[in-house]
């Protein structure tokens, strides 16, 4: 970022030139302005020339700093550097500010102030004395959120003031930076959850991953092939050049599924069941991801992400660290959704759910559980944790829990789900390891799925 202080700046020259620039007259110019005036008035009624000279003095001295300081020309960069961009909620972000005179002049009385959003804290407010020509300052301050979401830092502003304190000037620069604010996420345990459906044997989904050894199948010959990879058998026989195809070897996949459905949760604030849910999205995406799975996140709008393959898993050579960088900023912007029910996510799992499936759920009546149970049909395994909406709602109340869940988790459970009631104060880790021993799995997860394929 760079300005010219205060005459002109990223955005060009203060507005209203010299008017615009007596704008900037502070609570003390103005009084000395004033009081000028009226001993001035005073004076030539009373007839006294040593009044109009003293009022005639407190009038000018504003004035003439307000032309000084508006024919001052300092030029002076400044950036910001964020560390880190991306933090969980609840943690704290640093800020790094640093400006440097350009100018041949020495800068007078400056003021940094950097525009934060009231959910991140108090607006910074630096005071910098005197910066020589080509000198720097560098000043730092803190942010924090317990609200997810994508927060802008900035515009810097920078307020230059004369030495009597009569007048000052601000101009503003024009970059920006975001603070990505993503859910918390907790360690899960290396638990198996087992549930294959009847069909599966022992339950390996595979899917195309990155490298593998030669197909007896051949294919055209493409520019860029390596020659050593031609099958001249297939090249006499086809009359073209033909290359020996690479197989490719399989790994494990995995379809996260959140629930947003507004109807589905009550409540707002860090502690909200929605949010809770959230949270653990993110939990379950970081630990399968880590576990070497081809993870895809899906919302009840039919949502996936990251989106860039056929069926919204990852695309060949997708970096996992992006995948997970992707998934944290849909997760720190994810919001209630209008829909009525799960449809929209039942559409794209009809079409390819092979593979794990984790969902964290809001409410469900009878007619929803019956539809949620029927994806179990098209997955591995399935592994749903479930809001209670009635121990939610008695813990903000005061009142005791009632078990409300249990009929939706017995319903998930009949239909082959491995199902777990979420409560308030309940560890996803916990509810993770209990959802292990309930399958019945007493090992742990594959150290490296992608070598596995699946569950062993």
């Amino acid at each position: 970022m760079t300005a010219e202080a205060p005459g002109a700046g990223p955005d060009g020259p203060v507005r209203g030139g010299l008017r615009g620039a007596l704008g900037g007259l502070t609570t003390r110019g103005r009084s000395f302005l004033a009081a000028g005036m009226a001993a001035a008035v005073c004076a030539y009624v009373l007839g006294q020339t040593d009044l109009l000279r003293v009022g005639l003095l407190l009038a000018v001295l504003p004035l003439v700093c307000v032309a000084v300081l508006y024919r001052t020309r300092y030029r002076v960069t400044a950036g910001r550097r964020l560390t880190p961009q991306r933090v969980p909620a609840g943690s704290e972000a640093r800020v790094q500010l640093r400006m440097d005179n350009v100018s041949r002049l020495p800068t007078g009385l400056l003021m940094l102030q950097d525009q934060v959003p009231y959910v991140l804290g108090p607006r910074p407010r630096f005071v910098l004395d005197r910066v020589e020509s080509g000198g720097k300052r560098e000043v730092s301050y803190r942010v924090r959120s317990d609200l997810r979401g994508r927060y802008p830092l900035g515009p810097l502003q920078l307020r230059l003031g004369d030495p009597f304190g009569m007048c000052e000037l601000t101009r503003s620069f024009a970059a920006q930076d975001m603070l990505t604010v993503v859910p918390r996420t907790e360690a899960l345990p290396p638990v198996r959850l087992a549930g294959e459906a009847p069909g599966y044997g022992d339950g390996r989904q595979r899917s195309p991953a990155r490298s593998g050894e030669d197909d007896v199948i051949p294919r055209g010959y493409r520019h860029g092939d390596d020659l050593r990879r031609v099958h001249w058998r297939s090249t006499a026989r086809y009359g073209e050049l033909m290359v020996r195809r690479e197989e490719q070897s399989q790994q494990a996949r995995c379809t996260v599924l959140l629930d947003t459905r507004a109807v589905g949760y009550e409540g707002s604030g860090p502690t909200a069941p929605f949010e809770w849910a959230v949270s653990g999205a993110a939990s379950a995406v970081t630990h399968l991801l880590e576990r070497g799975y081809e993870v895809r996140l899906l919302t009840d709008t039919g949502e996936t992400m990251p989106g860039n393959g056929s069926d919204g898993h990852p695309a060949s050579g997708f970096d996992p660290a992006e995948t997970a960088g992707l998934m944290m900023d849909m997760l720190a912007e994810v919001d209630h959704s209008d829909e009525d029910d799960l449809s929209g996510a039942y559409g794209v799992l009809r079409d390819g759910g092979e593979g794990l499936l984790v969902a964290f759920l809001g409410t469900l009546d009878e007619e929803e559980a019956a539809l949620v149970g029927g994806l179990r049909k098209r997955s591995g395994a399935a592994v749903a944790f479930v809001m209670d909406r009635h121990a939610w709602s008695g813990a903000r109340s005061g009142g005791p829990p009632h078990d409300s869940g249990a009929g939706t988790v017995w319903r998930l459970r009949q239909a082959g789900w491995t199902a777990v009631a979420v409560r308030p104060g309940d560890e996803l880790a916990d509810l993770w390891r209990h959802a292990g021993h309930t399958a019945g799995g007493a090992a742990g997860f594959e150290e490296t799925a992608g070598h596995s394929g699946g569950w062993s």
